[in-house]
């Protein structure tokens, strides 16, 4: 009975998964778009992303402070028109033909995309058995892969328009240039709109619908505030983990089809298309597949295989060329992809009356996607080389695995003696 319950808000649910995973992996295709249309350099370019994950440091609590006092549902439908006017943004951004009024756009997006992913992921993992939570969580972030394989393939053929080809700008006069690339940047208006209108229907939808509330445990005690569930061990070493695996994840899907075209000199259509089809249904495949071995094999010690051979794909990734280079990060992809849900139902297990404040602050964490491709595009400009910047992604995946390893045992009556 309590199946029945659970089954269609658990679909509803999942669609939200499935919606900021395609409208995140667009980022990769803004990237190189506005990089010719205002004529960056990695490092500007990677902006897109910091003002996208800046809005999960500045969000988080405040998404956790909505859901606690309003509901699950009341958050959700906030996220969503959030996410929807932001969408709408795009077309005044392209009419202004301003970078600063896209990353604008970008941000307001991403502070529903923090709401929604405050609630969506804690309210999975509580939606049934706690024994099969991870599982739970691996299955509904799968669709979050499936955004990631075909967001890529229909926005590089939306937006990845090139009116004009170098020769022809470089031979136009300034203002000539200016008017053709501003033309190119105004691709965007379409899908965004698109994407906005579909957004308010989900909302619409969940403002009909009726959500089951969640009970929490009533013996742990009451949560006092943020700092306080922050003396959950395991819930401090997922923050840590989370924010670099987020880093690294954002590092590797956006700057990949310049990566791409850098170590297999190939259009950037065609890099795209690797994305889609390749990271893309990597990580989706790798999301199932991790479901289907967890099985049999606890979830940390997936965790740690998995992070172990990020680990190892990263060299060829950052010496190799051509497409050796390009399958290793693919093959990344692949292994990464049970790390965001994994990390996270580790992290809020045995939170108690602590799993809001537990779940905004992993969700904070998420800011590593602002910082981390920041020191990636730093360190490509400086190398004159993006292969070098997957440093970066190396790092983060050690700590990954030290979370693995050691940070995501818990630590009993660690919170309530004091």
């Amino acid at each position: 009975m309590a199946k029945n319950k659970y089954f269609f808000p658990f679909i509803m649910i999942t669609s939200l998964f499935f919606m900021w995973g395609f409208v995140h992996n667009l980022d990769p295709i803004l990237i190189p778009h506005l990089k010719r249309s205002f004529s960056l350099n990695n490092l500007q370019s990677s902006l897109v992303d910091s003002s996208v994950f800046i809005a999960y440091l500045l969000m988080a609590i405040p998404a956790g402070i909505l859901v606690k006092n309003y509901g699950y549902k009341s958050g959700i439908i906030t996220g969503l028109l959030l996410f929807a006017v932001g969408s709408f943004l795009f077309i005044p951004a392209a009419d202004t033909g301003q970078y600063l009024f896209f990353l604008g756009a970008l941000f307001i997006i991403a502070c529903g995309l923090t709401i929604l992913e405050t609630v969506a992921n804690p309210y999975v993992s509580l939606l049934g058995d706690p024994e099969t939570a991870t599982r739970r969580l691996n299955f509904a972030q799968s669709f979050n892969g499936l955004a990631a394989s075909i967001a890529p393939i229909i926005g590089a053929r939306l937006i990845l328009t090139e009116g004009s080809s170098d020769e022809e700008l470089n031979a136009m006069n300034e203002s000539a240039r200016q008017l053709s690339l501003a033309a190119e940047a105004s691709s965007v208006k379409t899908p965004y709109l698109i994407l906005g209108g579909i957004i308010l229907a989900i909302a619409l939808i969940f403002y009909f619908i009726r959500l089951p509330e969640i009970e929490q445990n009533e013996e742990q005690g009451e949560s006092k505030n943020v700092f306080h569930a922050l003396r959950h061990k395991h819930l401090s070493w997922a923050v840590a983990a989370q924010f670099f695996y987020v880093g690294a994840q954002v590092c590797i899907f956006s700057f990949f089809i310049l990566y791409a075209v850098e170590v297999a000199q190939i259009d950037k259509v065609v890099a795209a298309d690797y994305l889609g089809w390749g990271c893309g249904l990597a990580f989706m495949l790798g999301r199932f597949i991790g479901v289907f071995f967890m099985r049999f094999i606890s979830s940390e010690r997936l965790l740690a295989i998995y992070s172990v051979l990020c680990i190892l794909l990263c060299f060829p990734a950052i010496f190799m060329q051509g497409y050796i280079a390009i399958y290793s990060v693919i093959g990344i992809a692949f292994f990464m992809s049970i790390m965001f849900p994994t990390i996270f139902s580790l992290g809020i297990k045995g939170l108690g009356k602590d799993t809001e404040y537990g779940s905004s602050l992993i969700v904070m964490a998420i800011v590593g996607g602002a910082v981390l491709p920041l020191i990636f595009g730093y360190i490509a400009d400086q190398s004159g080389s993006l292969q070098f910047g997957h440093v970066v992604s190396l790092f983060c995946f050690v700590i990954v695995l030290a979370f693995a390893l050691k940070g995501h045992k818990i630590v009993k009556n660690e919170i309530y003696n004091g």
